[in-house]
């Protein structure tokens, strides 16, 4: 018999993220939902990948987008600036607070790009203030920030790296620090935030004087699934930073544009890091966008000094891209999504998203639920006492996720959150504009979706070959 996705491949001429799925094609989107061509309808309860957090189908931004076509479509940034990219960089800055007056925005097609600029940024940042020996950006061990080399050599998802290890410096898993993960937390949750965040201040020494910066994510994207720091870490982390130099870097591109019910995540920890990259939300997906928000001293300083940034893309501040983006943040603050996002509010989209997932902690696979606003993990063990994962050969997060799609809902499975390769997890990141009938719905067929990858994994796992189950199991190392 024919291998339908191998007859799939032959029919497509798109180099595909998976040669092991037939993935349905979209056609059309609509507030929470997407179609596809078939006519079957979807509830993205993962905002796709986190991306969208404002609904499918706002004739507003479209609309903006339109009329940029139509007056200026592109203009490259060493020739012209544009009145759109002006002001949605002076929009954004008055988002990102006060801490960031009197600085700038660097507009990128993606969070990649952005993570990109950042690194290079504080890296220029740094020789133009006399600071020539420091190069190193340190980073955490279970973080992702991005598929660029840059951004791969800085992350910690061992998944995702590790084909690419030989084309990275010899050493840039050597000074990687824990990142905090409270279910499993490595210090046993006793004086956790402190012993964290001492992470840090031994690498920066260890490096005797090289660390141009420390990249982090606020709270934990897919690779850990919406891990939230213990409270006290991220104002050491900080502290840490100002007092040995080191530029602190926060990659909001998951959490940033008021995903988590602030603007930024770092603002529930009244923390102001010296750069702010953001992405995925910043356009809500109508373009691809993503943009690096730096603080004025780091402006100043290139301004005072070399007087140019070693760095550009060709896309950077697109016009068409600056319309959508003004068009998102002004319907974020005109509809008030950031309040939508908000957690602490019982009656918020977000405090009902918490009060419906919290309900899956009596399941015998789900052994955390852990989040905050809308992004939130789930994740699945084998046994809740030990929290034993699963064999990741078994795929379960990736079973759920089909089983929740064949159910027309749209979750975000991973892998990895133990060690790189072992434990499952989802992620859920619905728009703000999700209803309580719609929430309540996703979460019972959520629910629903786990007990089938239960029963099916039951079925599958009597005596057989290991070789036997992981094919039965339908095994997908692409997710």
């Amino acid at each position: 018999m024919a291998d339908p996705a191998q007859s799939k491949r032959a029919s497509s001429s798109l180099l595909r993220r998976s040669f092991k799925k037939i993935l349905p094609t979209a056609v059309r989107g609509e507030g929470v939902y997407l179609w596809d061509s078939e006519g079957k309808r979807y509830l993205d309860f993962s905002g796709s990948a986190a991306v969208n957090f404002v609904g499918h189908g706002v004739r507003e931004i479209t609309a903006a987008m339109t009329e940029q076509a139509g007056g200026l479509e592109f203009v490259h940034s060493s020739q012209f600036t544009s009145g759109v990219a002006e002001e949605y960089a002076r929009e954004l800055i008055e988002f990102a607070g006060a801490a960031f007056r009197g600085g700038a925005v660097f507009f990128t097609s993606g969070g990649s790009e952005a993570v990109e600029t950042a690194l290079k940024l504080a890296r220029q940042y740094q020789v133009e203030v006399g600071q020539t020996k420091r190069f190193r950006v340190l980073s955490r061990k279970q973080s992702y920030h991005g598929a660029t080399l840059g951004a791969v050599a800085v992350s910690g998802n061992r998944r995702r790296r590790e084909i690419y290890l030989p084309m990275l410096r010899d050493d840039t898993d050597a000074h990687k620090i824990n990142t905090p993960y409270c279910y499993r937390c490595v210090y046993g949750c006793r004086n956790c935030a402190a012993a964290y965040a001492e992470e840090l201040e031994r690498a920066i020494h260890d490096v005797e004087g090289e660390a141009a910066a420390f990249i982090f994510e606020p709270v934990s994207g897919a690779t850990l699934g919406a891990a939230v720091p213990p409270s006290g870490y991220l104002q050491r982390v900080a502290e840490i930073c100002r007092r040995e130099g080191v530029l602190l870097i926060a990659d909001e591109v998951m959490t940033g544009m008021g995903r988590t019910g602030k603007n930024f995540a770092v603002e529930h920890w009244d923390v102001a890091p010296d750069i702010i990259v953001a992405a995925k939300g910043l356009s809500s997906g109508y373009a691809p966008l993503g943009a690096v928000i730096v603080g004025e001293k780091i402006v100043d300083a290139i301004a005072r000094g070399s007087g140019s940034l070693l760095h550009g893309f060709t896309y950077n501040a697109h016009p068409i891209a600056m319309a959508a983006g003004r068009a998102v943040l002004s319907l974020i603050k005109e509809r008030q999504l950031v309040s939508a996002a908000d957690s602490a509010v019982k009656a918020s989209a977000a405090g009902r998203l918490r009060d419906g997932l919290e309900q899956l902690r009596n399941h015998e696979f789900v052994g955390d639920v852990r989040g905050i606003g809308l992004l939130w993990g789930v994740e699945f063990v084998r046994d809740k006492t030990s929290k034993q994962p699963f064999a990741p050969e078994l795929n379960l997060a990736g079973n759920v996720g089909e089983a929740a799609m064949r159910r027309g809902l749209l979750v975000y499975p991973m892998q990895g959150c133990v060690d790189g390769i072992a434990g499952d997890h989802l992620v859920i990141a619905p728009p703000a504009m999700i209803t309580s009938e719609q929430i309540a719905w996703a979460c019972q067929e959520f629910r629903a979706a786990i007990e089938e990858a239960h029963s099916s994994l039951a079925a599958q796992t009597q005596p057989q070959g290991p070789s036997t189950r992981a094919k039965a199991l339908g095994r997908d190392d692409s997710i």
